[in-house]
């Protein structure tokens, strides 16, 4: 058979092309590919599955550097979601995915379904979904517009989870101006299932049953994947309806009915349509079984009369999956659904002919031959050069920066500091979600340095995190990707969990741009770096380019999801302090380091120097030190010296509970030769500051792992203040001050203006 185009359709012109993102040589290679000019829907077609978004085409060759492969991992990369083993039969499926570009243009739908299409990458690997994570970027809170965004975002990741009745219970947030014309937005999953019940999206078995199943297809989203592969402009808003629209409640029983259906074994295969679709669920499947597949259009349940098979291909409608089923079992998959009040409709079947064909009745409106539409997409290695603007950036000399006649006093330095969006207390988004639904969770948000869920049935529990400091990134990509997968693998430690594996979501800008594609490459180098040195591989992720506006590209953002395992979640570690009189101890030393800090960046508006040093043989050191503590009960608490560093984590443990607020009594007088600034809020990393009522035994500890280790105070009551002693050098702080400063800042910031009052042109940053 070979395709033709349908009435109506338009001529395939340069211009027709061009509108569909593909170069001159991209579809002079789609020609040859199938000898003949492709129709209006073949052209659609490779639009969406040659889209960045989809094929990875700048990024793919850099991504196979990254270690992938470990003894627990079960599913690396390719899959819907990674799966790894953690003992006893069970196994723990996560990923994460980027939702930037249409929460810029639509932050309510944008968020929500994002955190929709997460959610259905881990129960179609046959897994439970038990939590929910997210890591948003935004501009300055002093711009309307990102009032705006952060509004619609926090309540549509708040409304779909609650809905769905998953908690969400980790992530982290940033702000800063770098972000200004294109927030982002990044949803994290992670689900639970046994080790026999994993299903991976692999059609297979000539005459199985292609099925569409869950909610019917629209016209919403229509070339999502293409919108999610250009940069944002001031024609951005235009291409809302390219966002689609999402429906918890649908969502909850196709959870409920994927499930079920999995465990019947009536189905081979199945992935949820996600971007691209019919398209890319389809063609995927068939590309990883090495099938052919045929595809009638006119067999798709849909919403709206008159759909072209252009139309219902690309579409991406919410709460969809596809399925290859047993021939012959058609009726026990509908039937399942039906319990579920969801449609099921075969719309295909799996063929002996090496080909990927689609349908409208009796007329062929694609074909491609077997699996290149897939395989044989471009790959691109482009140029990587670093800008001498940010070579001259980290070369700054930092320590000459004058300091402010305020900082005379380092108490109001610390509350500016704790007042920072990125730094001061989330309570005002996270009290928006629910992060105790389902009653496992141990450590909310907030509550430790990582969320700690327990595995239902099983003493064990899961620690998770989302982690990355953009601006490292943006001033040294190599070293910014080192820290990225550390500081998120000390987190997961400080709550006594051991790292296991990484997800990550890659944000960059317009890889086309030699400094773009430099951060790039470097990043992931690091991210490989960090990843081989604690042992914890890729399992998988999601690449997000583009993410650029007229004001310039995001900071390099390579994020990173770190999931690790207690096996006990009685011994699970939070981060504020406990009890008065216990010892405060700092594992890590101190540093004279000041390049890329939040002090820099928030007291004096300035963005430069080198990121601090990152050692990974200390790293693993310290993580070591932190599982053999939380597994023996040392630690009353464990929390990393981070943004705002040593002053800001020692804060932090104190007025983190506003309940229970501490004291604390410290003296740096061990390193009183470094200057105050670097002392108290530099980033040095493999630091953690540890509570504990036997620090002997602490110093002990970490001494056999090699990792520095000092008492430097104790845990007192709040009324006896916040103090921190060097030699002639002293900070005293009301411990009240110090909270409101923590805890007000961001609902503060966020009564500043009404959200009806905000322009919706995403890359305007100005009221209307």
């Amino acid at each position: 058979m070979t395709a033709t185009p349908r009435l109506g359709d338009p001529v395939i012109t340069p211009a027709l092309v061009a509108e569909h993102g593909l170069t001159p040589d991209e579809y002079q290679r789609l020609e040859r590919m199938l000898e003949r000019t492709p129709t209006f829907t073949e052209l659609g077609i490779i639009s969406a599955l040659w889209s960045e978004h989809c094929s990875y085409k700048h990024s793919r060759p850099v991504l196979k550097t990254l270690p992938t492969q470990a003894p627990w991992v079960l599913q690396g990369p390719g899959e819907n979601a990674g799966v790894i083993s953690i003992g006893d039969g069970m196994a723990v499926a996560f990923k994460i995915e980027s939702h930037n570009h249409p929460s810029a243009v639509e932050p309510y739908q944008g968020a929500a379904t994002g955190v929709g299409g997460i959610l259905r990458d881990v129960f179609t690997m046959g897994a439970r979904p038990i939590a929910m994570l997210n890591s948003l970027r935004f501009g300055s809170l002093d711009t309307p517009r990102v009032r705006y965004l952060v509004g619609g975002v926090v309540k549509g990741i708040g409304d779909y989870g609650n809905c769905m009745g998953v908690p969400t219970v980790a992530g982290d947030v940033m702000f800063d101006a770098a972000y200004e014309g294109n927030p982002l937005v990044n949803a994290m999953c992670v689900g639970v299932m046994r080790e026999d019940e994993l299903i991976r999206a692999k059609a297979e078995g000539v005459g199985n049953l292609i099925m569409a199943v869950g909610a019917r297809t629209g016209r919403d989203g229509i070339h999502g994947a293409s919108f999610a592969s250009e940069d944002l402009s001031h024609e951005s808003d235009a291409k809302r309806p390219r966002v689609q629209v999402g429906d918890p409640f649908t969502e909850k029983l196709l959870l409920e009915a994927t499930l079920e259906l999995i465990a019947s074994g009536h189905c081979v295969a199945i992935q949820d349509m996600g971007a691209a679709g019919l398209t890319s669920s389809s063609a995927e499947m068939a590309e990883r079984g090495e099938v052919g597949v045929e595809i009638d259009t006119l067999k798709v349940p849909v919403r709206e009369a008159g759909m072209t098979p252009y139309e219902i291909l690309l579409s991406e409608s919410q709460e969809r999956m596809l399925v290859v089923a047993h021939k012959g079992r058609d009726a026990e998959v509908r039937a399942i659904l039906q319990k579920w009040d969801l449609t099921a409709a075969v719309i295909g079947e799996v063929i002996a002919e090496p080909v990927y064909r689609v349908k409208e009745g009796d007329h062929v409106v694609a074909e491609f031959p077997g699996t290149r539409l897939v395989t044989d997409c471009p790959f691109y290695y482009p140029e990587a050069a670093e800008s001498p603007a940010i070579v001259a950036l980290r070369e700054r000399d930092v320590h000459a920066v004058a300091e402010r006649a305020e900082e005379s006093d380092p108490a109001w330095t610390l509350a500016r500091l704790l007042s920072a969006p990125t730094i001061a207390s989330k309570r005002w988004i996270s009290q928006q979600y629910d992060s105790t639904v389902r009653a496992n969770t141990v450590f909310g948000p907030g509550g430790a340095d990582a969320a700690v869920v327990r595995v239902r049935g099983t003493k064990k529990a899961l620690a998770m995190k989302t982690d990355c400091n953009g601006r490292y990134v943006y001033l040294d990509p190599r070293v910014g990707g080192r820290i990225a997968v550390a500081e998120a693998a000390r987190n997961v430690a400080c709550t006594g969990a051991r790292p296991l594996a990484v997800t990550n979501c890659l944000n960059f800008g317009n890889p086309k741009r030699p400094e773009i594609f430099f951060q790039f490459k470097e990043a992931v180098g690091g991210m490989g770096d960090a990843c081989r040195a604690l042992d914890t591989p890729v399992t998988g992720g999601n690449v997000s380019l583009y993410n650029e506006s007229p004001i310039g590209a995001v900071y390099p953002t390579p994020t990173i999801g770190m999931v690790g395992l207690i096996e006990d979640a009685t011994k699970a570690v939070g981060s504020a302090y406990q009890s008065e009189g216990d010892s405060i101890v700092l594992l890590g030393t101190p540093t004279n380091e000041l390049g890329a800090s939040e002090y820099l960046s928030w007291i004096h508006g300035v963005v430069a120097g080198a990121p601090p040093a990152c050692d990974l043989a200390g790293e693993r050191a310290v993580i070591d030190t932190l599982c053999e503590l939380a597994d023996t009960r040392l630690l009353r608490s464990a929390h990393d010296c981070s943004e705002g560093g040593l002053a800001v984590a020692l804060a932090e443990s104190a007025i983190g509970n506003r309940e229970q607020p501490r004291g604390i009594a410290v003296d740096l007088a061990t390193w009183g030769s470094l200057p105050l600034r670097a002392l108290l809020f530099g980033e040095a990393q493999g630091r953690v500051v540890v509570s504990t009522a036997n620090a002997e035994a602490v110093l002990a500890v970490a001494k056999t792992h090699g990792v520095p280790a000092r008492v430097i105070g104790q845990v007192t009551a709040a009324s006896a203040g916040f103090t921190i002693t060097g030699g002639a050098r002293a900070l005293h702080a009301d411990v009240s001050t110090l909270s409101m400063s923590f805890h007000d800042a961001l609902p503060a910031a966020m009564r500043r203006a009404p959200a009806d009052a905000i322009t919706t042109d995403p890359a305007a940053g100005v009221t209307a």
